[in-house]
């Protein structure tokens, strides 16, 4: 070994020139496959905007809601027996006014507030529904076996109530025509225009509408 190459030995100025030249020769070779793989040279390039919309483990995400539109109320007017003779009370309907639901409705009495204004009912509670059949302007109303002899006022309690929710279903009508076929054959008529607050006039509100 000659001491030119001993460990530690500083080299010679011409070998110095020499590793200078050959350091880029040697940098080029190794960037030359990654160049023809399509790896770049250079530093970190960009890519867009960064990800949003990212969220913690666990977390739930929670969708605006709009607030939903309040259901329209409707009312009917129901007749019970105030003051010497038919009163009519109103009730919100959640749907369109008719005579069947209406017809339902006045035979479960008078509610709370209503009975607190003195309000009564000769109609008594059912367990079997009366058919109800409509032909225009006329509504019929054919009652079961259970609702035998019932009162002139109670006639007149249903026929009102079946008018004025047929009036309040088809605006365009004038008058609406009520029968009541008994369960012994007898047949009741009655006329919207014989109903207080139907004939020509806005339908009487006695409280406002409550539930009991």
């Amino acid at each position: 070994m000659t001491p030119s190459t001993a460990r530690g030995a500083t080299p010679a100025p011409g070998q110095s020139r020499g590793v200078r030249r050959g350091l880029p020769l040697l940098l080029a070779a190794l960037l030359l496959p990654l160049s023809a793989c399509g790896i770049p040279a250079t530093g970190v390039v960009g890519a867009g905007e960064p990800a949003t919309g990212v969220r913690d483990p666990g977390s739930t995400a929670v969708p605006d809601r709009a607030p939903s539109a309040a259901v329209p109320v409707n009312s009917v007017p129901l007749y019970f027996v105030g003051d010497g003779g038919l009163v009519a009370a109103a009730r919100p309907v959640q749907v369109s006014a008719e005579p069947t639901s209406a017809v339902l409705m006045v035979f479960k009495g008078p509610n709370r507030r209503e009975r607190e204004e003195g309000l009564t009912t000769e109609l008594p509670r059912i367990t079997v529904a009366p058919t109800i059949r409509i032909d225009g302007a006329t509504v019929t109303i054919e009652l079961p076996p259970e609702l035998r002899g019932l009162s002139d006022t109670a006639i007149d309690q249903l026929a009102c109530t079946a008018a004025a929710a047929r009036l309040r279903q088809d605006p365009a009508l004038d008058t609406a025509q009520v029968t009541v076929e008994q369960p012994d054959g007898r047949l009741a008529g009655r006329s919207s225009d014989n109903c207080p607050g139907l004939a020509g006039t806005p339908v009487g509100i006695t409280s406002p509408p409550s539930s009991g």
